[in-house]
């Protein structure tokens, strides 16, 4: 097997026998690893696009299909596969990985052309998601059931909970923050972190937040015999001192949910408080824009999509119409 050598921008260099050497694992990986050093990803979108490749691979070599010799046939066959276990939105999304991974190859002359560009992909209703939502007296519910509870990790348990439901960050957001990531800015605590697309963003904690966040520090510094401004490293911290992991969080969700009697506790996840953040934002009037904002998202549709109650027929602008004209006349 030709070894593929890195060259000084990381970037495998390629050979007459390197194309065969692609197909491997080890040189695969190689110019996963680099396909994915130049592009802006959170931690969590990188890993999956890693896995998203990684699943691709496997799929060729179990059939012997080359990956440089792939034709848009062979990804519709894997798609089709796919499908038969995972959502459109999960399907759609590999396909991007993908179509990312192999428009990568193109621009290093190691193919010709994407066939991931010819390949059928499914269809998004980009006005529904299958995430199941929360109302806004069960997010109550649920802040409510957590601020009752007691144990080790019941304080942290409340952090978490309210970064979600009051600020509406994504579960990776949420895990990824770190203790210096907590400031003030103009008289807000605040929070920095890097959001989708490896942006970096800033928002606002709400009193309740900042409280339930500065009593969690305050809890742990105690154990560990400092101060709360000498602690370091992950915001939320297992026992050990690690990073709590997304797994955790979806855990933690489920749980406070089913004490607190939800009935899709089983069914919900850290998602399911974003979906409430928007929902919530828009009813009490808070302009598209400034959820859009909030939330990181590159297109209002998108944002859209999180409000739940965007079809209230309360909120149809034909009411604001007629009051408007019944003033004037």
């Amino acid at each position: 097997m030709t070894s593929l050598v890195p060259d000084a921008r990381g970037v495998p260099a390629l050979g007459g026998a390197d194309r065969a050497a692609i197909a491997a694992v080890s040189g695969a990986s190689e110019f996963t690893d680099a396909w994915l050093a130049n592009r802006r990803l959170s931690p969590h979108t990188r890993a999956a696009y890693k896995r998203d490749v990684g699943a691709w691979l496997a799929w060729c070599g179990a059939r012997g299909v080359d990956p440089l010799a792939a034709s848009f046939l062979d990804v519709n066959a894997y798609a089709r596969q796919v499908e038969e276990s995972a959502a459109p939105t999960t399907v759609a999304r590999k396909m991007s990985a993908l179509s990312s991974w192999y428009e990568f190859l193109v621009k290093l002359r190691a193919l010709d052309a994407n066939p991931v560009s010819g390949a059928d992909r499914p269809r998004v209703d980009r006005d529904h998601s299958a995430t199941v939502g929360l109302a806004p007296e069960e997010v109550d519910a649920l802040l409510r059931t957590a601020a009752e509870a007691t144990g080790p990790t019941a304080a942290r348990t409340r952090a978490a909970l309210a970064l979600l439901a009051d600020l509406g960050l994504r579960v990776g957001e949420l895990v990824s923050l770190d203790v210096a990531d907590l400031g003030e800015e103009r008289g807000h605590r605040s929070i920095r972190f890097t959001g989708k697309g490896g942006k970096h963003r800033r928002r606002a904690l709400t009193p309740g937040t900042a409280a339930a966040v500065d009593a969690y520090l305050t809890e742990r510094a105690a154990i560990a015999g400092k101060t709360a401004a000498e602690l370091t490293g992950p915001l939320l911290a297992t026992a050990s001192g690690g990073r709590l992991d997304r797994h955790a969080i979806f855990r933690l969700v489920r749980k406070v949910a089913r004490d607190a009697g939800i009935p899709a506790a089983d069914r919900l996840s850290p998602h399911s408080l974003r979906h409430a953040f928007a929902t919530t934002a828009r009813a009490e009037g808070v302009a598209l824009e400034d959820v859009q904002d909030a939330m990181g998202h590159a297109d209002p549709r998108t944002t859209r999509r999180y409000d739940r109650d965007r079809h209230n027929l309360d909120r149809d602008p034909a009411y604001a119409i007629w009051s408007a004209r019944a003033r004037r006349t």
